[in-house]
């Protein structure tokens, strides 16, 4: 049966459709907006790659409608433990509460993600248009958007978009056909990533050896998959051939030899085999007139930390509702320009953290070898030594410097949630029952309100104009943690403006609107 011809016009083209460029996909059609997303490969990722999926992440595929799916399959996890040999230095875990909608990580394998979007994407209207098997050959851009050669299995096609969004990956054929180029550091460490499959009763966390019995010399990194899967990652010498050191009768050995010192002897057998280096690099900005880049295409960030698939999912929330605003009428041309100053700002701090986890995780010379080893050495028997063994997980960035923040007036108790900061989570208490308060993001501008009795009428009329409102009362707020964590303090009214991708733009003492509706004018914004 002929497939479906591609059509000679969309409002965006989405080059790549891997999990950045699904879930941008998702979030755009959840905004009414169509696109249309082509894929090299015939299907999802083969092998498990990116794997650790952060709070925000979830969050973000919470709006895209994906969150049930991975929560159901995903293995949630708080901490992890590392070892020097086979003493262990470090036992860290990351923020956690009980009253919290999803777990600090959660992992899984990568496959699972882009179905899982992918079938989110399909939900509803049919406005985002997935085609496999395609690929991107030319960009023509212009002031007006892009002409674009797509190649199918039928052949090669010609169409046009209003944007292009590249999540093409690091070897993006947007950004060479763009003639951009990547500014930064690659390391020269490389690492086996294996899956294996076998059971185990071991907790879900983040284990780490450097210099095990098992394999001396390498540092090695264990996550529990779905499906019994074991991911390992272990560093290979400098003097070993990439070619050679992937071959599984070099990497099977390796494998047996540390699973059987953590004394894990059910059968495995292995499913994927691969090979890493760590690369700290970003383009200068993510716009070029109507082309965007996202995820790998734009910046590549060490695994170490967990950066990588975060940070492209990030983009993905950023970008989606501010496209959405433009194609739809609701904002001027400039709102695009704060996608790239607040995510080259986001990839430059991911960077730095990366670089730093990469120099100790795969040290690049002899004196970064020397200090981690009496780092190491030292942490057995000194507490003060043992958070510089830290991987520093992935955690939200705060857009401090964005154009979009609006200055504050007022004093707030808390800086949680100033302007430009993730808008905290918060367990409230409504008519249906417990919610959390991130739900209620993800699509619209949302102005969260704290009275301590009957709201003025005027409150409404942010309704007008298109702005949600979610009244929380002190009954609602229970446990106190939505006016604490976003500066109310025990007294008090106020306004907070939270924009469509969970980030705060404006918080206000008082219940008057003319501020969060003067706020969005002067950003040329009309929700």
């Amino acid at each position: 049966m002929a497939s479906t011809p591609l059509p000679s016009h969309v409002p965006v083209l989405i080059a790549g459709g891997g999990p950045v460029g699904l879930t941008l996909a998702a979030l755009l059609a959840r905004r009414g907006v169509a696109s249309l997303v082509v894929e090299a490969d015939e299907g999802y990722c083969s092998g498990s790659r990116a794997i650790c999926v952060s709070r925000r992440s979830q969050e973000i595929l919470g709006w895209a409608g994906a969150a049930d799916a991975l929560v159901a399959k995903g293995l949630p996890w708080t901490g992890g433990r590392s070892y020097w040999r086979d003493t262990e230095v470090l036992h860290f875990q990351m923020p956690s509460e009980p009253t919290q909608r999803f777990a600090p990580m959660v992992n899984i394998q990568q496959f699972y993600v882009e179905e899982f979007v992918h079938r989110a994407g399909q939900n509803g209207p049919r406005l985002a248009d997935v085609r496999w098997s395609s690929r991107v050959e030319t960009v023509r851009a212009d002031g007006q958007g892009a002409d674009v050669q797509v190649r199918d299995a039928d052949g090669l096609h010609s169409l046009r978009c209003d944007y292009l969004v590249a999540c093409d990956g690091g070897r993006s054929t947007v950004r060479e056909q763009l003639g951009l180029q990547f500014e930064g550091t690659q390391y020269e460490g490389r690492y086996v990533i294996v899956d294996i499959v076998q059971k185990t009763k071991r907790p879900v966390e983040r284990l780490a050896w450097f210099d095990p019995p098992s394999n001396p010399g390498s540092t090695l990194l264990m996550h529990r998959q779905p499906d019994d899967v074991w991911r390992i990652d272990y560093q290979v010498r400098d003097d070993e051939d990439p070619v050679e050191a992937i071959k599984p009768e070099n990497v099977l050995p390796r494998v047996q030899s540390h699973l059987a010192m953590i004394g894990e002897d059910e059968p495995w057998k292995p499913l994927w085999i691969s090979i890493y280096n760590a690369k700290c690099l970003t383009l200068p900005g993510y716009r070029a007139g109507r082309v965007f880049f996202a995820g790998d295409a734009a910046h590549l960030v060490p695994i170490f930390g967990v950066r990588g698939l975060n940070s492209g999912l990030d983009d993905a929330g950023n970008l989606a509702w501010k496209l959405a605003a433009v194609l739809q009428g609701q904002a001027g041309d400039a709102l695009l320009d704060s996608y790239s100053v607040e995510r080259v700002h986001a990839a430059r701090e991911n960077i730095a953290y990366g670089a730093k986890s990469t120099e100790f995780m795969a040290p690049p010379n002899f004196a970064f070898r020397l200090m981690r080893e009496a780092t190491l050495r030292l942490a057995v028997s000194d507490e003060k030594l043992r958070p510089l063994i830290n991987p520093r997980q992935s955690a939200p960035v705060s857009y401090a410097g964005s154009p979009l923040n609006v200055p504050q007036a007022d004093a707030w108790t808390s800086e949680l949630a100033a302007p430009g900061q993730p808008a905290p989570e918060a367990l409230l208490t409504g008519a249906k029952g417990p919610f959390h308060l991130t739900q209620a993001f993800g699509k619209d501008f949302v102005c969260l309100v704290f009275a301590d009795g009957a709201l003025p009428e005027a409150i409404s009329g942010l309704t007008a104009h298109g702005i949600g409102v979610l009244d929380i009362p002190r009954e609602a707020d229970n446990l106190g943690q939505a006016r604490q964590r976003y500066g109310l303090g025990d007294t008090g009214e106020g306004l907070v403006l939270v924009r469509p991708d969970g980030y705060v733009m404006g918080r206000w003492r008082g219940l008057q609107p003319q501020p969060v509706l003067a706020a969005l004018e002067e950003q040329g914004i009309a929700p």
